[in-house]
């Protein structure tokens, strides 16, 4: 089931644009695969990792020459959301906002609904 049709997550160009530097890096054709699992302080983490192998009931989201991979579990936590990449006072890190999020915890890489 290919879901490369209207996402219902976004990818801004600045996070397209740092994907592509990190996939260009590893030499080879890879995808960032944004999961979520349980753990974290406030329930839910998000994952980020690069893959080389797309699954059948992935979400596809292609942005700026790259593609970014949801499984259909975690896109039930993230609908609606946008992934950003930020550099500010405090680091670089990917940014999921995420609508669905009722806290999250002051780093932002977990949350709960």
């Amino acid at each position: 089931m290919n879901l490369e049709t209207a996402p219902s997550v976004t990818v801004s160009p600045r996070a397209a644009k740092q994907i592509a530097k990190i996939v260009a890096a590893e030499g080879k054709p890879m995808m960032l695969r944004l999961s979520v699992s349980g753990g974290g302080c406030s329930g839910f983490q998000y994952n980020f990792a690069l893959d080389d192998q797309q699954a059948e009931d992935d979400l596809v989201i292609p942005e700026g020459g790259i593609k970014v991979l949801i499984d259909s579990t975690s896109l039930e936590f993230l609908k609606g959301s946008e992934v950003d990449y930020v550099d500010d006072l405090i680091g670089a890190s990917f940014k999921v906002t995420n609508p669905n999020a009722t806290a999250s915890c002051g780093c932002g890489t977990s949350f709960s609904i």
